[in-house]
Order: structure tokens, then sequence, then C-alpha cells
């Protein structure tokens, strides 16, 4: 099978993409292993989604219903319950319910989205016992099954999934006895903190872990602790909590195994403001790259890849120069790492503090000339922060700072 661009992924990110880059002119293969469209949308009920960018709000399934319309409106091809195996530059196999198939194409664009973190990535103490969940798992056998973890719940970590089931299982009949956060502050929007935990008198302890699980066959309760300055517990703090499931709220890795290893790597994959990689042709977007707060910011980063990779498959990207993007200590990752020189219109970079922050200003310096600024009431480490920079003001490696 030949096509001119593959975008693997069809959560928000990928469908903008392949629309973008349909909309350029290239043909366009969509491919997810699913049996529809909308990737983790699909089990997202809430609402609070779609306000940036389709300017209301909607939940989870009318977001990606949205777009999906979009994409079947289109003479953009589609292939669903179909896993990719592999990837290189300009071949993908792809397992579909008939057998193997090997894909040529001229570019390629990786939406694959993120995992969640499981009890052996972070050493979870304790027998492997039944009702020790991630939350995006509860989240599912919720909105898609009807089925509830467990009556007495602890949650650990405060991301947003965390914080969102906790309210779900709360109004499920279920009861939350406690969130625990190793870090002393949140990594969830704010609003998500107000709305599901303070809303319902929910108990969030932050500087906690738990030690351990413990039970026979299935969880009878957790042990937890206060963690000191490099959050190893204090063991004289350790208390005991009665629950029968535990929902592991800790992380999103992006699931970019699929890459070659000639795309080059940092803590991030290394992709430039046309979101391409190291490996000219394939590029990148949605949390697969970085985890994103919102759904509308993995789409308007599917929109920039969909759009170069569509460009780049039809012989029509311009090559520049690049610049590096460097940060200080204060700022946790920006994106992208490497800039085009290019002479016209504006980019824009994403960027996560390390710390919260109370009325100060982005900045962007290219040499000793501040060429971007912008004033924010606050900063925080569970809220992206974003600032656009003008193309024509780029002649050097470019510094990004919170100022003092």
């Amino acid at each position: 099978m030949d096509t001119d661009v593959v975008v693997i992924g069809g959560g928000p990110s990928g469908m903008s993409a392949a629309l973008k880059a349909r909309e350029q002119g290239a043909k366009v293969l969509l491919i997810d292993a699913e049996p529809r469209l909308g990737g983790i949308l699909n089990q997202c009920i809430h609402n609070g989604f779609g306000l940036k960018h389709f300017k209301e709000e909607l939940t989870g399934p009318e977001y990606a219903h949205k777009l999906e319309q979009l994409i079947l409106k289109s003479d953009i091809e589609i292939m669903l319950n179909s896993y990719v195996n592999y990837i290189q530059k300009n071949v993908v196999y792809v397992i579909t319910p008939s057998g193997q198939e090997k894909i040529n194409c001229k570019a390629i664009i990786l939406c694959a989205g993120a995992r969640e973190r499981t009890a052996g990535e972070i050493y979870l103490k304790g027998k492997r016992l039944a009702g020790v969940y991630t939350a995006g798992t509860v989240q599912k056998m919720i909105n898609f099954y009807g089925k509830l973890p467990g009556k007495k719940a602890v949650i650990l970590g405060s991301g947003d999934i965390g914080l969102i089931m906790a309210r779900r299982l709360t109004l499920e009949g279920a009861k939350v006895e406690l969130v625990l956060e190793i870090m002393d502050h949140s990594s969830g929007l704010r609003r998500n903190i107000r709305q599901c935990i303070e809303d319902f008198n929910i108990k969030l302890l932050y500087s906690h872990t738990v030690t351990r699980v413990v039970g026979k066959d299935r969880v009878e309760g957790v042990y937890y602790a206060q963690v000191d300055e490099n959050r190893r517990p204090i063991l004289s703090t350790e208390k005991f909590i009665e629950c029968d499931c535990l929902l592991l709220s800790v992380g999103l890795v992006p699931e970019n195994t699929l890459l070659p290893e000639s795309v080059e790597r940092g803590k991030f994959v290394i992709v430039d403001d046309e979101r391409q990689t190291s490996e000219d042709g394939i590029f990148i977007s949605g949390n697969v790259l970085h985890i994103h707060d919102l759904a509308d910011n993995a789409t308007e980063e599917g929109e920039i890849a969909g759009k170069y990779a569509g460009l780049y498959a039809l012989n029509k990207l311009e090559k520049y120069d690049k610049v590096k993007v460097n940060f200080s200590n204060k700022i946790s990752y920006c994106m992208p790492a490497l800039v085009n020189k290019k002479t016209e219109g504006k980019f824009t970079i994403y960027m996560r503090a390390n710390s919260n922050f109370i009325k100060k200003n982005i900045l962007v310096k290219c040499g000793e000339e501040i060429i971007a600024k912008k004033f924010c009431v606050g900063i925080t480490t569970g809220e992206m922060q974003e600032i656009e920079v003008d193309y024509n003001k780029l002649n050097n490696d470019l510094f990004v700072d919170i100022e003092e």
C-alpha cells in the first residue's frame, strides 16, 4: 500500500494532524489500534474540553466526535483495529485484522499518546493484590462498563486524572478516603483541585506517599507516611487507612518506542518548530511528544505537525538553518528544542516551570536582547505556559527564563 502521509494514532492530535496534512494536498492514511477514533477522549465524559479550539465547552466524546466528523467528511483513509509494530523512514508495518501490511509513505506523524505509570514502575511495596489500578483504567471501567473498582478508595498522586477520578468515584457512590501527593504541590490544574477535591471535601495530603499495600487476596488497606525533602518516607509518621482499592495517578509516559533509534532524544524527543525529528520525514505531536494539560493544545500541535508533514511529503517544505532553545533552571523543559530561522510569521514556545511563581514575566532572549515577554499572574507546575515569538527576530540561540 502506498500513500503520502501515515498518521499513527487517532486521538485529538492524530485526527488534527491528518486533517492538516490532507489540507496541504497530501494523500493521508490514519491508523488507530482502537475500534473507533477519539483516543482517550472517548472515556473522558466530564466537560472542560474545547474552550480553546472549538470555542465551546464540550465533554471528551463530544470533542472527539467533532474531529471525527471532519475526518469522515474528507477522503482521508482510516485503518482501525490496527496496531503499528514497526516503523522506519518511509515504511510502516501494521498488524490488521487480516494480517500484517507494509505501507510505503513519504512522511510519518507519530501521535500515539502516552501510557500511565504502573505500580511496578514506582516500586510500590506489598503483594500483587486485586484492587490496585491506574486511574485511567478505573475511568474506563466506570465510564465504559459501569463497574466500580471498590467502595473505599485511596488515590496516590494528584495529577489531573487522579483528581477527576476522585470526583467520579464520589458521584458513583464510592468513598474516597484520601488523596496522597508525594510532592509539596499538585501537578493538576487548579480548576480540577477546586472542582474535584475541595468542592467534595476530599482530604488531600501533600508530601505524603503510600509505603505499602496490605491484604490477603484483595487490598484491605494501605500504610502511608510523610516524606522528607528527598521524597523518602519518614517511617515515624506512618499511618494505616482501610480501603479496598488503590488508584495510581503517578504520571504519564510518552509512547514513543516506535521511533527508530536514529531519532535524537533528550528528556523528550528532539523536534523543531515544525515538529520534525532529527530523522527527516518523521514528525511527532501530542502526548507522545510531551504531556499536554488540554486536548486543545494537543490538537493545535497536531495541526503543526500535519501541515509540515504534508508539505514534506509533497517536496514543498523549505529548509532553513536552526537555532537552539535553551532555558533556565526555573524551567523543566521547553518545546520545541530547535527553531527554523524563518523571516516571517510567529511560532510558539511551550514550557513548564519547576515550581510555582506569582506575578512574573516569562522572557525569551536572543543574545542579550529580550525578543518576547509575557506577564503571568500565576505560573504553576501543573499548567503549561506558552509564549509567541517573531521569526524575524532570530539571529542566535534562544534562552527562556522566568524573571527574578
